[in-house]
C-alpha cells in the first residue's frame, strides 16, 4: 500500500533551514570552505560552571529515573527566583512555572493545549517558523500580523481585522525578535496585554533571547505588565544565553490554567528533561550575572559591528541589532532574499537564510547568525566584495 503524508504534514511549507543545510553539506563534501551564518547555534562552549554541576549531578542515581512532572521543584524555584531578581515579578513555582524540554518543545505543543481545529491564531510575519507549524499541527488557522521596519518590527494591533481578532484564541509574540533583532518596549507589552484581555485570547511570548541584549538595557518581560498573568505565558530557554542548544532545557511561566493544559499535553508526549540537566540549569540561572555571560554578549556585539559594516559597504541595508545574535539585512537593489542566499552559497560558499523562510512579507531580507568569529566574518565579506552585484 502506498504511503501518503497526512494533511497536517503536507500543509507545512518546507523547513528552509533543513534545505539550506543540505546544500551546505553538499558544498562541504565537494571540498569547499563554507562559512556558515545559517542556523542560530552558538559556536562558544557551555560555561564551565554549568558543566561542572552536570558532572556531579549525572552520578546521582535519583536522576536515573523519570523526573517529576513539570520539572524538578528546585529548577522551577530557580526560574521563579530569576523572574523576581530580573523582572520584579513574584511567581508561584508550583502553578506559574513549568519545565520544558527546550522552549521549542513548549511552543510547539502549546497550540495542542489551547486551540481547537478551525480556530484563528495570530502569528507575526516574519517569525520563527515553529509558531506556524505548531498551529497547523493543531488544526488552527494562522493569520499573519505583518511586521515592518517602519513600525520597528512591532505588530500593529489596530490593523488586525475586527472579525479576525474576535475569532482568535492565541497570539504569538517574540521579543527580542528572531529574525529582526528588534526589542519591544514595555509600553508595547501593555498594549499587547490589553488587546489579549479585550479579545479573550492567550498571549504566548517567546523570550528565548531575553538575555542576549547587545545594549545597556535589559529587555522587559511581558509578565512585568499588570494583569499579564491573566492572559500571558512566557517561554524561556537556556539554549542561547548559556550556549546550551544541545542540552534541551527551558521553562514557561505565567497564566496557570494555560500551563496546566500544556502540562497535560506534555504528560502524554514526553517525560520531562533529564534531571541532571535540570540541576545544571539551576546552576546556570544562579550564575546569570557571572562575567562569562556578559563576555558572550560583548562577543556578539563586536561581531555584529564588523558584519554590519561589511554588508553596508556592499550595498545591504542593515543596522546593528539591539538584541539576539542575528543580523537582519535588506538585500541590494535588484535582488530578493532567496536570490541573494543562493548567490552567496553558490558563488562565495557563504550561508545565510532568506527572509522568505520566516514569512511572506520579508522576501527582500536575509538573516545572518553571529556564530562565526570576526576573522571568518572578514573573510566572508572579502568574498562577497568580489561578487558581481
Amino acid at each position: 500500500m502506498a504511503f501518503s503524508l497526512p494533511q497536517r504534514l503536507a500543509s507545512l511549507p518546507p523547513y528552509l533551514f533543513i534545505d539550506i543545510d543540505r546544500k551546505r553539506r553538499a558544498a562541504l563534501a565537494a571540498g569547499h570552505d563554507v562559512i556558515n551564518f545559517g542556523v542560530g547555534d552558538p559556536d562558544q562552549p557551555t560555561p564551565g560552571f554549568v558543566i561542572d554541576r552536570l558532572q556531579r549531578a549525572v552520578r546521582d542515581p535519583v536522576h536515573h529515573r523519570y523526573p517529576p512532572d513539570g520539572g524538578l521543584p528546585e529548577f522551577r524555584q530557580q526560574a521563579a527566583d530569576f523572574f523576581r531578581r530580573r523582572h520584579g515579578v513574584d511567581l508561584d513555582p508550583e502553578r506559574e512555572v513549568l519545565g520544558l524540554v527546550g522552549s521549542k518543545e513548549g511552543l510547539g505543543h502549546l497550540p495542542l493545549a489551547v486551540v481547537e481545529p478551525g480556530q484563528r491564531v495570530l502569528i507575526p510575519d516574519p517569525a520563527y517558523p515553529v509558531y506556524r507549524a505548531a498551529t497547523l499541527f493543531a488544526g488552527g488557522l494562522p493569520y499573519a500580523m505583518q511586521l515592518s521596519a517602519e513600525n520597528d518590527w512591532l505588530p500593529q494591533f489596530d490593523a488586525i481585522p475586527a472579525e479576525v481578532a474576535r475569532a482568535a484564541v492565541l497570539m504569538f509574540l517574540n521579543y527580542p525578535n528572531n529574525p529582526t533583532g528588534a526589542v519591544a518596549p514595555r509600553t508595547f507589552f501593555e498594549r499587547a496585554v490589553e488587546f489579549a484581555r479585550r479579545h479573550d485570547l492567550v498571549l504566548a511570548h517567546d523570550a528565548a533571547y531575553s538575555e542576549v541584549y547587545l545594549g545597556s538595557e535589559r529587555p522587559p518581560s511581558v509578565l512585568e505588565v499588570e494583569g499579564a498573568r491573566d492572559v500571558a505565558v512566557e517561554f524561556h530557554s537556556l539554549s542561547k544565553t548559556f550556549n546550551m542548544t544541545g542540552w534541551r532545557l527551558g521553562f514557561a511561566a505565567g497564566r496557570p490554567d494555560v500551563l496546566a493544559a500544556l502540562a497535560k499535553v506534555k504528560a502524554n508526549l514526553d517525560s520531562g528533561a533529564f534531571g541532571a540537566i535540570q540541576e545544571a540549569g539551576i546552576e546556570a540561572y544562579a550564575g546569570i550575572d557571572r562575567p562569562e555571560i556578559a563576555a558572550t554578549r560583548k562577543l556578539y556585539r563586536q561581531r555584529a559591528e564588523v558584519l554590519c559594516a561589511g554588508l553596508r559597504s556592499i550595498g545591504f541595508r542593515v543596522d546593528p541589532p539591539k538584541a539576539t545574535f542575528y543580523v537582519w539585512a535588506g538585500v541590494p537593489p535588484g535582488y530578493d532574499g532567496m536570490q541573494v542566499a543562493n548567490k552567496l552559497l553558490d558563488e562565495a560558499f557563504v550561508v545565510c537564510i532568506p527572509g522568505i523562510g520566516f514569512g511572506e512579507g520579508v522576501a527582500n531580507y536575509v538573516r545572518f547568525a553571529l556564530t562565526v568569529d570576526t576573522d571568518r566574518i572578514a573573510t566572508a565579506i572579502a568574498r562577497l566584495r568580489k561578487l558581481h552585484w
